[in-house]
């Protein structure tokens, strides 16, 4: 059975106490960090692992490109998703392409090593958030729904299931969520014709959503992964999603308004979340695995849905991706697209191959 919970664990292997959390009955899933990476044989032997202790378990990561990789070492580097959107405004034709190959690219790497999904893609729009930044792929909703659709399309020929984030929308607030209390005042009628068109317009492709740690105090005084309003109103019942709702990290600030971890897992889970993280805080994860006890598993069926096609290991990652078809094409547009431009190369590759000092800090480093 898998569990309402999805936590971390310290290192690069599993401890008792990681294997004691790891089989409680309501946990049912596990996210990995930057510290639980050494390399791609390593991450796999440790999935691996923790799959032994509880076969009924999710394992999931950010690895979305650009600052937000916790998969490095041995890996292909993938741009940030503004890059694939700068590169949308000079040529639409090579950007889309270069969507799906990333996406294809990513989770191919990512499934095998043993990881079912990354949380992807990030479908707010770009604007003054602090923690978004160049993480979104455009400001206009229309572009990032054509790039959000072809890395999409890329994720799921490869095996892996899409979780849209941050619903619905989080590039509109300067604070961090990460951090601080995020407010946003704008009228529903506001973010559902901006913000929201991109998970709106998308749905075809979505397997799962994760709500935002943001108040839209015009529609509800509860951050939207609190609120009935959000969850059960308008994403199940207006959209008529049916995929799985991700919590965000209850760690974080801007879901402290819940109260301790107990109840911001209770609230989460009540307001209409299948799955609660729990990421960074051992002690909270203990006492949020002990009160879950008491929530009603999840839909399995619908949990199901985002397990990822694992291949069999072949001893190494090239040799395991190997296995897929277009994994050395999608590997090499993506390089020769984003990384192998010199100087003498078009304005337009100039352009997106810039790296300027935003570029440079994970701005969900306190995660890692």
């Amino acid at each position: 059975m898998y569990g309402v919970l999805m936590i971390d664990i310290d290192s690069t292997s599993l401890t008792a106490e990681d294997v004691s959390l790891i089989k409680q009955a309501q946990v049912g899933g596990v996210i990995l960090f930057a510290r639980n990476v050494t390399d791609a044989a390593q991450v796999r032997s440790l999935c691996d692992d923790i799959r032994y202790h509880n076969p009924d378990i999710l394992i999931g990561v950010d690895q979305e490109g650009g600052r937000v990789a916790r998969l490095r070492d041995g890996f292909t580097k993938l741009p940030a998703m503004g890059k694939l959107g700068e590169l949308f405004d000079h040529d639409p034709t090579q950007a889309l392409s270069c969507a799906y190959d990333c996406g294809y690219l990513m989770a191919t790497e990512v499934l095998a090593v043993g990881i079912d999904l990354s949380f992807a893609p990030v479908l707010d729009r770009g604007g003054i958030s602090q923690v978004i930044g160049d993480r979104s792929f455009h400001q206009n909703p229309e572009a990032i729904i054509a790039l959000s659709t072809q890395f999409m399309r890329g994720m799921k020929a490869a095996g892996m299931a899409t979780t849209g984030k941050h619903f619905p929308g989080h590039g509109a607030i300067a604070p961090d969520s990460h951090v601080a209390e995020a407010v946003d005042s704008r009228s529903l009628d506001d973010i559902i014709n901006s913000d929201m068109q991109p998970f709106a317009r998308t749905l075809p492709w979505l397997d799962a959503l994760m709500p935002a740690h943001v108040i839209f105090s015009q529609v509800d005084n509860k951050p939207a992964g609190f609120s009935d309003i959000w969850l059960k109103d308008i994403i199940r019942e207006h959209l008529k999603f049916d995929g799985v709702l991700f919590s965000d990290d209850l760690s974080m600030a801007g879901a402290q308004a819940a109260g301790d971890v107990s109840a911001r897992v209770r609230a989460a889970i009540e307001a209409g979340c299948d799955i609660a993280l729990v990421c960074n805080d051992r002690v909270a994860a203990h006492e949020a695995a002990d009160s879950a006890q008491e929530l009603p598993y999840p839909n399995q069926n619908r949990i199901k849905t985002m397990c990822g096609q694992i291949p069999t290991w072949q001893g190494s990652l090239e040799s395991t991706c190997r296995q897929s078809a277009y994994w050395q094409q999608a590997k090499q547009n993506v390089t020769q697209t984003f990384f192998d431009a010199s100087p003498s190369d078009t304005a337009a590759a100039d352009t997106i191959n810039t790296n300027t000092s935003d570029n440079t800090t994970d701005p969900t480093d306190y995660k890692l």
